[in-house]
């Protein structure tokens, strides 16, 4: 009778260590970094023209002079909505300094999907509806995709379908508000 209590036991120990695996690897997916481009090198952010959440039409060169966090991203996406809360932080902690986080949704359902997610989700930084011609020009193929530009408008770091490693990218804000 001790041999069988002892297996069910250990067949127990078994099935917990799996479930357990499987949380942590959740919990710890996979991260992106990216490095900043020198100035040099650097080419020009594609210029759109998308709506945000009142109708109004944003340009991005109304962001020159900022550093800019341009976020591609979906309500359908866990990696995206993952990052939200970052970039959220970021706004407040750098808005000051010349940051401003601008996210484009590619969500098909359109404001009548976002602006719910919005609301509950209390984003402090402007959110605009992409479109294909704006995914195209930035080769947008899956999400979530982020990119860093620089103050005079050029595309410092990318992000490409991966989530960002959050210091990472917190880094690279703060050297490109560093430059003048």
């Amino acid at each position: 009778m001790n041999n069988h209590l002892l297996r069910v036991n250990l067949a127990r120990a078994s099935v917990l260590l799996v479930v357990v695996a499987g949380v942590a690897a959740a919990a710890d997916q996979p991260t992106g970094r990216a490095t900043l481009q020198p100035a040099t090198e650097r080419k020009a952010a594609p210029e759109f023209a998308l709506k945000d959440s009142s109708g109004k039409t944003v340009k991005l060169k109304k962001y020159r002079g900022k550093v800019v966090l341009l976020d591609f991203w979906a309500t359908w996406c866990t990696g995206c909505k993952k990052e939200i809360p970052w970039f959220s932080e970021f706004q407040r902690m750098y808005g000051a300094q010349g940051f401003a986080a601008v996210g484009v949704s590619m969500d098909e359902g359109g404001w009548n999907v976002v602006k719910p997610f919005l609301a509950e989700n209390h984003v402090p930084y402007r959110m605009l509806l992409g479109d294909d011609s704006t995914a195209q020009r930035y080769g947008i193929e899956s999400l979530p995709d982020t990119f860093l530009i620089d103050r005079k408008g050029r595309v410092a770091a990318a992000y490409k379908a991966v989530l960002v490693d959050k210091d990472d990218v917190e880094a690279n804000i703060k050297a490109l508000l560093s430059k003048r």
